[in-house]
């Protein structure tokens, strides 16, 4: 399957009852931005936020789709890197929002990474109550996780996205063409939340991964159509089942418990990119749950296998630095938003593509598995 530029982009759905709105995935949709925001409705001027590095790749393209459809619009740059993700920068994106005189009928465009995506759906969120936005993801990670499913927010001295709220967007475009401005590490960094997928729920996308995967990295076109949509595809399913992770949701964060403690940890840092952290956290919760009897012994070997074969971190000792010791990492498991009562919830699997979640873990165990990974 050979994808040109003029082929139609693929839609999902996301089908939330008077929320609903598409992921819209293909090459070449950055220069559709202006005619598809329009379509929106709402005034002709339109607020964009944005970070400095995404900007000098890709706002002069926004900018002339937006003017090609009679918009006129404002961005505002901001810091590149999760340190962005803070009161300081939220405070900055609600005064230049306000600046525009943006109401509730208009739209706020992020155009980044998950960082701006989480930033400027919570600015979005509690402007003036909630105003309207669309994501324009520029990273796989952003693509095929955060821009999807309405979570947005920022980052403490407490932890990871302890404050923000539900807000979904309007519209989020993934143009697949952005991916090839992606430095190599953030590129496989984002590909720690595609694998993510085939492992929590469907056995057959982690077959065709390990048959593709290395496609990807090498700017297939059909190949990274085919990732993003499937991906998106899982999301968008488990978000409409549970919008505000009650039950399903909590799928989705199979390996981010260790990945949450383990970014703490590092200062979120370029010592370890979220994506990284991920893959680290599905490693390792593969182990836990060979230890405890959940699943086969082959299968977390199979994962580190296939990680590994993409050159991708799979281990604590991966991580350059010194970190905290097993106790203190598990202390800082603690403050994730998955625990209940005290208690940690874990995304364990019985097998690829059967994840489930689980309260009911032995600390002592835990402490085993990132003993072993040090």
């Amino acid at each position: 399957m050979t994808l040109h530029r003029s082929t139609p982009p693929a839609t999902v759905p996301v089908a939330l009852p008077g929320r609903a709105y598409d992921v819209m995935i293909g090459p070449g949709l950055l220069a559709q931005a202006g005619a598809r925001i329009a379509a929106l409705g709402g005034r002709r001027h339109v607020a964009v936020l944005t970070d400095t590095t995404v900007a000098g790749l890709h706002l002069a393209a926004l900018q002339d789709s937006l003017t090609a459809a009679g918009l006129t619009c404002a961005a505002l740059e901001l810091p590149s890197g999760e340190g962005t993700k803070s009161w300081a920068a939220l405070e900055r994106c609600c005064d230049f929002l306000l600046d525009q005189r943006v109401e509730r009928g208009d739209v706020v465009v992020a155009l980044g990474g998950g960082v701006i995506g989480d930033l400027g759906g919570f600015a979005a969120a509690v402007l003036r109550r909630g105003v309207r936005f669309v994501q324009i993801p520029t990273t796989l990670l952003a693509q095929v996780d955060s821009s999807v499913g309405g979570k947005t927010g920022i980052n403490t001295r407490h932890g990871k996205n302890l404050i923000g709220a539900f807000h979904q967007p309007s519209l989020v475009l993934a143009d697949t063409d952005l991916l090839a401005t992606l430095p190599a590490r953030d590129f496989l960094a984002g590909y720690g939340e595609v694998v993510k997928y085939g492992l929590l729920g469907d056995a057959a996308f982690f077959d065709w991964l390990e048959d593709h995967a290395p496609r990807l990295a090498r700017d297939d076109v059909a190949a990274r159509v085919h990732a993003v949509t499937r991906s998106v595809q899982m999301k968008a399913e488990i978000v409409v089942r549970d919008e505000k992770e009650q039950g399903d949701r909590a799928l989705l964060n199979l390996g981010h418990t260790f990945c949450h403690a383990l970014e703490q940890a590092t200062g979120y840092s370029d010592r370890l990119l979220h994506g990284e952290g991920v893959a680290i956290g599905c490693a390792m919760a593969f182990d836990l749950s060979a230890r405890l009897g959940l699943c086969s012994q082959e299968d977390p070997v199979r994962v580190r296998a296939h990680l590994k074969a993409m050159g991708m971190r799979t281990d604590l000792r991966d991580i350059p630095g010194d970190l905290p010791d097993a106790e203190a990492l598990l202390g800082l498991m603690g403050q994730d938003k998955k625990v209940v009562a005290g208690r940690l919830r874990f995304v364990l699997a019985r097998g690829i593509g059967q994840a489930f979640v689980t309260g009911d873990v032995p600390p002592d165990q835990v402490l085993t598995v990132l003993r072993d990974a040090a």
